[in-house]
């Protein structure tokens, strides 16, 4: 399972990698054209990936490790917090779901900013 996952995530990094280079190449720095394309690319894919598992394949952990894990979370770990959202919407926790999604935004900003300023401050 942690060579697939591996594998999975040094696929998805590469991916990422090019897309974002390639975002920039052809719009410019000046908007994230590339994570956003990653995201929304990734969280695409998770819906599918998902939902065809499911539903006509019976596939191996070690595959979904792969895929899921490694693959999309290399890529965009933003698809792994979409279907965090979907499978908490899917258990009629909608409330806890809005709750997950609002709090990982605001916390994880926070939290970026909370760590640029305290290396600021050490190294200041």
């Amino acid at each position: 399972m942690i060579l697939a996952v591996a594998c999975g995530g040094a696929l998805g990094a590469l991916g990422r990698h090019l897309l974002g280079l390639g975002a920039l190449q052809l719009f410019g720095p000046a908007f994230p054209w590339g994570t956003l394309a990653a995201n929304v690319i990734g969280s695409f894919a998770m819906g599918v990936l998902v939902e065809f598992g499911a539903l006509r394949l019976s596939v191996s952990n070690e595959w979904r490790g792969f895929f899921a894990v490694g693959l999309l979370g290399g890529f965009t770990t933003f698809s792994a917090f979409a279907l965090d959202v979907a499978l908490l919407t899917g258990r009629q926790a909608e409330l806890l779901a809005l709750l997950y999604a609002a709090a990982s935004v605001v916390l994880s900003i926070g939290a970026l900013f909370a760590g640029m300023r305290g290396v600021r401050r050490l190294l200041a």
